[in-house]
């Protein structure tokens, strides 16, 4: 506790995970130094620098859907560093920054940023080199001192072979772990084939096994303590059969683990059947090169229960091995192909799910395959397959934009439609080719598509790319600010294209992100204002049947952005209140609470206070059941300040101002603007009661 930044060094398998794990629990529970926790992010995954913040904040638990705050603006997404800082804020805790060294610039940033500024909080890396940040206290991890070692085995074996003890051959056990020079993975590795082999019969192989790397098979540059993990992995390797060393190297695609079904899908072909491919996970989890986590509490929803099931992951040694025998095979590329398309079903088909009644499970299931997710993109760049790998590539940014849109992935939803806009041609470019009516999106169905369909597609993830470059995303808010983005000739004649290629009759156009032509339509003068835009859009939608989640979110996007006066009281009214019904009807928690925090602010607005506490409860309630705890808190807030206002007496006023401060405690670290919303409103109750000091002591 008395130093803030302890790096774990050492070799790969040396064991600085579980030291790590281990030492923080050890000085949490004999000094309860840390009250709000120790907070895990596994960094192994990372291969950008860009996305270290990102992943530490989510494994933070501080990466939420956004619901719209006050007033109705859109606040742009925080940056996820800076977000980081405000959710440590005053925060006692202890952060474990695990397997940093190929994102180890940006670590280093992140950790000396998050150090600097949060005066509490307290950071355990784990690395195959420092960090180099100023006050870093470096801990070498080498290999287990020899009863150490020993013991390991003797434990690891018996798990391994019921009633094997280290005593009844202690010598053939104390040459095995001699000859892995104490290497806890090696260790493990050699522990699990005790149960095959006697302890004799392993060290003889293992001394055969050395002989043979030693005679200039490996690189003479790498430590010896590398070598011999390689060593190890190498002779396990040569232990599989055929089909478990087919299955091994190609589960080094996924990234951050698997579940079983992609793993089946992906690892399957060739002389791997697919009933062949679960069999082998298990007999790879035995021993020990695999290891099986459960992947979350089963979820209860309507119409049965949606287990997470197991997830499958490689240990980091043995996932860059694997990955060089996938090289080596020559197959990499149809692997990858295959893992492209797994994750590309994956998130076509729950897409929908994210407006209804199951969003709160596949939300988490989208968050847990982002990894592989942005893998299967990086490949099909990659690999630019022609048609077929462009239209993967479309399938993946138009089913995941909504998702990176409300939970806050902003590089995620500017870079991919970017970068896949370039491996087709542009579909707004002169002579500008019409669109034609689709029912439905070109995600209902899986690629290969029609010919339509894949100019509609293009079309829209070039609208996706075009909103993300103006300074809002998918046409869910616009205001004067987000037009003054999209000014100058250039943009104008790219706007006047989008509008040349689609009509207002066309189905498609009441959908993200086709929806955007409306609002194009309004920069190059085919409306007269916001008002008969959203009129229009309104109107389309209704003569849509079946597009009632459609029709909630253009309702509600008029009540947010038209400022109702006087005369719109009565319109603004029954708007809200069938978006309120719509999104009720479709079971998206997200989108109801967003009706009904505007719906509730319209209210506050014009007085009714009663109505206005109603549906900022409601909206509380809502984002409690989907495990919005951030948004529950502001709305908490919203739903105590309304209170105030509608106190009848002092014991009214002070239940109010209770859940006030309840909301404000419940907020303090939140990422984002949610914890000061809470906080500006408690000032300023205080500071309109007198109590100056307390305002003070919030600010």
């Amino acid at each position: 506790p008395a130093r803030r930044l302890v790096t774990l060094t050492g070799p790969g398998g040396a064991g600085k995970t579980r030291l790590a794990f281990e030492a923080a629990e050890s000085v949490a529970r004999a000094s309860g130094h840390w009250p709000d926790g120790i907070r895990v992010a596994e960094l192994a995954s990372v291969r950008e620098s860009g996305d270290v913040a990102e992943a530490v904040l989510t494994a933070l638990g501080a990466r939420e859907t956004a619901v719209r705050g006050p007033g109705g603006a859109e606040v742009e997404a925080p940056d996820p560093l800076a977000a980081l800082v405000e959710h440590c804020g005053s925060r006692r805790l202890l952060i474990v920054l695990d397997n940093c060294e190929q994102v180890i610039g940006a670590v280093a940033e992140l950790a000396e940023t998050v150090l600097t500024r949060c005066r509490r909080v307290t950071v355990l890396a784990t690395s195959r080199e420092p960090l180099g940040v100023r006050g870093e206290f470096l801990y070498g991890v080498g290999p287990l001192a020899p009863t150490g070692a020993l013991r390991l085995l003797g434990e690891r074996g018996a798990a391994a072979r019921p009633g094997f003890r280290t005593d009844d051959d202690p010598a053939a056990c104390e040459e095995i772990c001699r000859r892995l020079d104490g290497l806890p993975l090696a260790v493990e590795l050699a522990a699990a084939r005790l149960r095959l082999l006697t302890p004799r019969q392993l060290a003889d192989r293992l001394d055969d096994r050395f002989r043979v790397l030693g005679a200039g098979s490996g690189s003479r540059t790498v430590l010896p303590r590398q070598q011999t993990l390689r060593a190890v992995v190498d002779w396990s390797w040569e232990l599989l059969t055929e089909t478990e060393r087919a299955v091994l190297r190609r589960l080094s695609v996924f990234v951050g683990g698997c579940a079983a079904s992609e793993a089946e899908e992906v690892c399957a072909g060739g002389d791997v059947p697919d009933p062949a491919v679960f069999d082998t996970l298990a007999s790879l989890v035995d021993k020990s090169l695999l290891v099986a986590v459960p992947g979350g509490p089963d979820e209860k929803l309507p119409g049965g229960t949606r287990p997470d099931g197991m997830r499958f992951r490689l240990l980091e040694t043995v996932a860059e091995y694997a990955a060089r025998r996938l090289d080596e095979s020559g197959e990499r590329r149809a692997v990858e192909l295959r893992h492209l398309r797994a994750y590309r079903e994956l998130v076509r088909v729950g897409e929908p799910e994210l407006r209804g009644p199951h969003q709160a499970y596949r939300l988490r299931q989208f968050e847990r395959e982002h990894d592989n997710v942005r893998a299967a993109l990086r490949a099909a760049l990659r690999h630019d397959g022609g048609p077929a790998t462009e239209q993967d590539a479309m399938c993946l940014v138009l089913s995941m934009s909504w998702f990176w849109q409300v939970r806050g992935h902003q590089r995620d939803a500017r870079d991919w439609p970017e970068a896949v806009t370039a491996l087709g041609p542009d579909p707004f470019q002169a002579p500008v080719r019409p669109a034609v009516p689709l029912d439905d999106p070109c995600t209902d169905l899986p690629p290969p598509w029609s010919d339509e369909q894949v100019w509609e597609a293009r079309r829209g993830v070039r609208l996706l790319r075009f909103a993300s470059r103006g300074g809002g995303a998918e046409g869910a808010e616009w205001d004067e600010d987000h037009a003054r983005n999209w000014s100058g000739d250039r943009t104008r004649d790219q706007l006047t294209r989008i509008v040349a290629a689609y009509r207002r009759d066309l189905p498609q156009v009441c959908r993200q992100p086709a929806v955007m032509w409306f609002f194009a339509g309004l920069l190059v003068g085919e409306w007269r204002g916001m008002g008969e835009t959203l009129d229009a859009l309104v109107d389309a939608c209704r003569a849509r049947p079946g597009r009632g989640w459609d029709l909630g979110l253009a309702l509600t996007m008029r009540g947010r952005l038209l400022d109702a006066g006087p005369g719109d009281e009565e319109r603004a009214a029954r708007d809200a209140d069938e978006a309120v019904a719509l999104f009720e009807r479709a079971g998206d928690s997200v989108m109801l609470a967003e009706s009904l925090s505007a719906r509730g602010e319209s209210y506050e607005r014009r007085g009714r206070y009663a109505r206005a506490a109603a549906d900022f409860e409601r909206a509380m309630v809502s984002c409690a059941r989907i495990g919005m705890p951030t948004q529950v808190s502001l709305f908490k807030a919203r739903l105590a300040a309304v209170r105030l206002e509608a106190a009848s007496g002092p014991a009214a006023e002070e239940a109010a101002e209770l859940l006030l401060r309840e909301a404000v405690e419940e907020s303090r670290g939140h990422a984002g603007h949610t914890g000061g919303a809470a906080r500006l409103l408690l000032v300023g109750r205080y500071g309109r009661t007198g109590r100056t000091d307390l305002a003070r002591a919030e600010i």
